[in-house]
């Protein structure tokens, strides 16, 4: 029994440090294993990079987008829209505009689903206000359209921000604006009305 008395004291420090939760990593830790993901990413070795960044999600939320894209692709991973779909929607919420923007692609492209442009729409909004170019490009266009009465057609809200696309790179924001017929000049202002000065009041 004095030997068993021994054991317990060393079991119970074991599971102590078992149960105990783990060291949280800094933000600069957390960079360098993501930055790992990314070169073996870079160098194809995509199933590398789908563990290592499938060990991040939940401490970093560009983590958890690469994670949604590749299955989105089928990189590293088995490809599964759907599931794309429901690890985006954690990353968008969180407000990460890249999976704002590729959730809301895949709504409108129907991947996963059925196409889904009213459920887009606000993604398309958060995220072109963040300057992320495909989506000002996708929202314009349905500045353009009217997208089924989703939003007013307003043709110079589809200019500007088609603009706002090409001011970042995007060739097909570019190319829409040149197919764009020219503003209108605005509306000259109508003539100013002279009146007459008053005259002083007769002394009564």
């Amino acid at each position: 029994m004095a030997r068993m008395h021994k054991i317990l004291p060393a079991l119970t420090v074991c599971f102590s440090l078992l149960a105990a939760p783990l060291q949280a990593r800094t933000g600069a830790e957390i960079a360098q294993v993501f930055d790992t993901g990314v070169a073996a990413y870079d160098a194809g070795r995509y199933d590398e990079a789908f563990k290592i960044w499938w060990g991040l999600q939940h401490e970093d939320v560009a983590a958890m987008r690469n994670i949604a894209m590749m299955l989105r692709k089928g990189q590293g991973t088995a490809r599964d829209p759907k599931r794309a779909m429901v690890i985006y929607e954690r990353a968008a919420e969180a407000g990460l505009p890249t999976a704002q923007a590729d959730l809301a692609d895949m709504l409108l492209k129907g991947e996963g689903g059925r196409p889904d442009p009213k459920a887009a729409l606000p993604l398309l909004r958060a995220a072109a206000a963040a300057n992320h170019p495909i989506a000002q490009f996708q929202l314009g266009q349905m500045f353009e359209t009217g997208a089924g009465g989703l939003v007013p057609q307003d043709i110079e809200v589809a200019r500007k921000l088609y603009a706002a696309a090409a001011n970042r790179g995007m060739k097909e924001a570019s190319e829409r604006l040149l197919a764009m017929p020219p503003p209108s000049p605005p509306a000259p202002a109508p003539p100013q009305e002279t009146l007459a000065p008053t005259p002083p009041a007769a002394r009564p």
